[in-house]
């Protein structure tokens, strides 16, 4: 089993950097789109003066970038397990004057610190992408300061997220692809109402609570839209991929089709849904 997570992982770290120049091409895009389920993180986890934050899974550096600029003497410890992704995280620090951040690369289930470390913890949108999601969140709460927090967003159900269905529900219809192991990896991995406060308890944290936040993604044309998907999501590229020229030509015009439709007025804007859970860690 530990080989097989292994393998996981490192398939992750290559697709995030291989992906990485895409994520910083619509970083603006992506991070206005995320920025509700940032601001929800931060309203619950409440960072400040000398805090000790750690951001998981944090990509090109949100929210960790914006609770830095809240804290005063405090720090926060960016992390993903991509370098190329960190990078952009860095870029963005320093084309926004933020010092007070620090960059590590690392595993969620294996997180280089020692216990009690950190006042709070924001994850978002990484839940759903590793291996062993029990253990990731055991971690996080063994680095977890007595009394401190803990927020994490991951994508509600599918029927809520258009922005990822539009194109994926057409390449299911043009591509054979394989059925995905129950419990793998995947966007909607965590979407179960529940799930997450369940995890999360099992994991040892209480005062559990969940909220549903909507966001937008103001992609604005049809073009934007498609470019975009097929620079960052690696699903949709290795499902293209399995399809000749003619099949791909096909698939993208059928989406064009469909998001024209959908917003006729020409102003494509696509609303998400997104899951926030927050748990606290028992003071000892």
């Amino acid at each position: 089993m530990e080989q097989q997570l292994e393998q996981i992982r490192e398939q992750q770290k290559a697709s995030w950097n291989k992906f990485s120049a895409g994520w910083g091409k619509w970083d603006l895009l992506l991070m206005d789109f995320m920025q509700p389920v940032g601001d929800a993180i931060i309203q619950l986890l409440q960072p400040g003066g000398n805090n000790m934050i750690l951001d998981i899974a944090a990509g090109t550096g949100e929210p960790g970038l914006t609770i830095a600029t809240m804290l005063n003497g405090g720090k926060v410890v960016i992390t993903d397990l991509a370098e190329d992704m960190l990078q952009i995280a860095r870029d963005n620090a320093l084309a926004r004057g933020i010092t007070n951040i620090e960059t590590i690369v690392c595993d969620v289930s294996d997180l280089p610190f020692a216990n009690n470390s950190f006042d709070a913890i924001s994850c978002r949108f990484g839940f759903m992408f590793f291996p062993d999601m029990l253990l990731a969140a055991k971690e996080m709460v063994r680095v977890l300061k007595p009394g401190g927090k803990i927020a994490a967003a991951v994508w509600n159900v599918s029927e809520k997220n258009f922005w990822v269905t539009a194109t994926m529900g057409v390449i299911n219809k043009n591509i054979e692809l394989p059925t995905p192991v129950p419990g793998a990896p995947g966007m909607f991995r965590c979407s179960k109402d529940g799930f997450m406060a369940d995890l999360f308890a099992q994991a040892g944290l209480n005062n559990i609570k969940q909220r549903e936040v909507a966001g937008t993604l103001k992609s604005k044309t049809a073009d934007n839209y498609w470019e975009m998907t097929c620079e960052v999501g690696a699903p949709i590229v290795a499902a293209l991929s399995k399809a000749d020229e003619a099949v791909r030509t096909k698939i993208k015009n059928e989406v064009y089709t469909l998001i024209n439709a959908t917003y006729p007025a020409g102003e494509v804007k696509i609303d998400s849904s997104a899951l926030v859970i927050y748990g606290e860690k028992t003071v000892q």
